[in-house]
């Protein structure tokens, strides 16, 4: 059995990301098989045992991750030109007051603050940023099983058969997307649930099957639903929910 860069392993083990690994080892908060590691790049075998130091399992419990009803018209991760980041609508002001967590809304919580997928300038809906690792790989990462709901409002004739090609059966970028789950609210709104996420997938998915979409909201990540978390406010995920 051939060895494994240390912090591909504790990426891999859910424990924190590449990066934050990487730092924990330079700290020497990472110890193997009781032994701390100090030297990035380190490789030992898949079996041998990880632990983190009590003062890196305090940092990683510091860390918040936010729940955002996203506007039209912000882009979720870098800023682009004539458009504002979503991310600059999580101040003070802007916590829904009806958010249940005691932390206290500070500037260190906007530190290293990553959206943990997209949600293109033209939707609207539950976008999640996050400073763990931990939570980004649960809901992006390569093997992530996490479900994302939609409403979504199109025009256009649905046939029976465009609404089977949307549950399985449409390729994008020459690759099959996985099965989804597509049902139709009403004669002009769908819903679908998906486990991936690529780039304008809905909007792209529909106009394979001759719709155009006018409208689309993300309303369930997970387990976490947007209920009634007013648009361009956000708050905190809670220490006791789950994805």
């Amino acid at each position: 059995m051939e060895k494994v860069r240390l912090s591909k392993l504790m990426s891999a083990q859910g424990m924190c990301s590449r990066r934050e690994a990487d730092a924990y080892i330079e700290q020497g908060w990472v110890y193997v098989d009781g032994q701390p590691v100090r030297e990035l790049g380190t490789k030992i075998f898949p079996w041998q045992e990880i632990t983190l130091d009590r003062t890196a399992e305090i940092k990683q419990n510091q860390q918040v991750t936010i729940l955002l009803n996203k506007p039209v018209g912000y882009v979720s991760g870098q800023p682009e030109p004539g458009y504002k980041p979503a991310a600059s609508l999580i101040c003070h002001d802007s916590r829904f007051h009806q958010d249940r967590s005691s932390l206290k809304f500070t500037l260190q919580h906007l530190k290293n603050l990553a959206p943990a997928g997209r949600l293109d300038i033209d939707s609207q809906g539950l976008l999640v940023f996050t400073q763990d690792g931990r939570v980004a790989k649960q809901l992006i990462g390569e093997h992530s099983q996490i479900e994302k709901e939609y409403l979504v409002r199109v025009t256009g004739d649905l046939t029976r058969e465009g609404l089977a090609l949307l549950n399985h059966g449409l390729q994008l970028d020459g690759q099959a997307l996985k099965p989804a789950r597509v049902s139709r609210l009403n004669q002009d709104q769908l819903r679908f649930i998906l486990q991936e996420g690529k780039k304008r997938q809905i909007r792209r998915m529909c106009e394979l099957v001759g719709l155009n979409v006018i409208g689309l909201k993300r309303v369930r990540i997970g387990q976490i639903r947007l209920a009634d978390l007013p648009e361009g406010k956000w708050r905190y995920f809670g220490k006791n929910e789950l994805f």
